[in-house]
């Protein structure tokens, strides 16, 4: 399993469905889908979203190869 950061590539908004996707071995856009579907459910989807966004690290920048 990959460590739980969001990419700097394949972000839409925060990154954090990329992370998660990446984490669990699926796609992005099929992360996303179920994060929407789940967003019609009651319960605090939108806040943990948030709280991923602030809490995971970002990936660091790849360094020159020079």
């Amino acid at each position: 399993m990959a460590a739980l950061v969001r990419p700097r590539d394949g972000r839409r908004i925060g990154g954090v469905c990329a992370a998660l996707a990446r984490r669990f071995g699926t796609s992005a856009t099929t992360m996303r889908v179920i994060f929407v579907v789940s967003c019609l459910l009651p319960g605090p989807q939108f806040l943990l979203y948030l709280a991923l966004w602030i809490l995971l690290p970002s990936e660091k920048a790849a360094k020159p190869a020079w």
